[in-house]
């Protein structure tokens, strides 16, 4: 569904240095890594948010950069992006959010009657109440209720993809754990392929059928959530043990 073909990227220095993956039907793959080894950037090359200095993203066969007019335009049609920190639009209620999520064709095509019914459907299936949450802005929502705004928004317009741009930042443990389910049950009940990048392994490792680590600017892993477990080089290992401390650290403060 997606491939990334010898993706090169720099800023004031090189991030992604050529990078080969492929992304199945139906899958859901986490990309794990450091911050600043380039997860993000590679994610926002999908939609043409980053276009990369060499290199091209295939999506469902269509090529982003190197395709004909209209390609980038079907492509996103294909793809709901849930951003990190939600990035809603402070000045719009939740039901002016969500509706953004929906494709202008599609809202041209559509009575108000029905866009209201896919906006209330949205935020039902992300656990929110609609009665609730529908005419807040985000001032005041809690960051749990944001994430999942942010959510509906990606799935309103039932994508075929799910880009997934540390969706638990700056959340409590409890919350990264609800928000993991989430995501977990949508990926499956929507039937949608999904890419998920994350600092949280634990949690990425117990949803996703496949896993990558992107580190110095190349995938130093791909292969199965047991096989990155029981991975002997160094580099991953560091990598793993430093997070499950952290983690613990985490958990420990949650309890305080």
């Amino acid at each position: 569904m997606i491939q990334y073909r010898g993706i090169y990227k720099a800023f004031d220095i090189p991030v992604l240095t050529g990078i080969d993956l492929t992304v199945e039907t139906g899958e859901m793959f986490a990309l794990f890594g450091p911050s600043g080894t380039g997860k993000s950037v590679l994610l926002k090359t999908t939609l043409g948010l980053i276009t990369p200095d060499r290199g091209d993203v295939e999506v469902d066969g269509i090529s982003i950069f190197h395709g004909q007019k209209g390609a980038l335009e079907a492509v996103r049609r294909k793809c709901g992006y849930v951003f990190q920190y939600a990035a809603l639009f402070d000045s719009l209620n939740v039901y002016d959010n969500v509706v953004m999520g929906l494709p202008e064709q599609e809202l041209a095509r559509m009575s108000r009657a029905e866009i209201a019914r896919k906006i209330w459907d949205a935020i039902e299936i992300v656990n929110l109440d609609p009665h609730e949450v529908i005419a807040k802005t985000p001032a005041e929502l809690s960051g749990g209720m944001k994430k999942r705004v942010g959510i509906a928004r990606a799935i309103v317009g039932r994508p075929e993809i799910l880009l997934w741009d540390e969706p638990t930042t700056g959340l409590d443990p409890i919350n990264t754990t609800a928000i993991e389910r989430l995501i977990h049950r949508l990926s499956e009940e929507l039937e949608v392929t999904s890419l998920l990048v994350t600092h949280d392994i634990e949690g990425g490792l117990e949803m996703c059928d496949r896993v990558g680590m992107l580190e110095g600017g190349l995938l130093r892993f791909i292969g199965t959530p047991e096989e990155f477990r029981s991975c002997p080089d160094p580099v991953v290992r560091a990598f793993v043990d430093r997070q499950a401390a952290e983690a613990a650290l985490d958990m420990m403060s949650g309890t305080r």
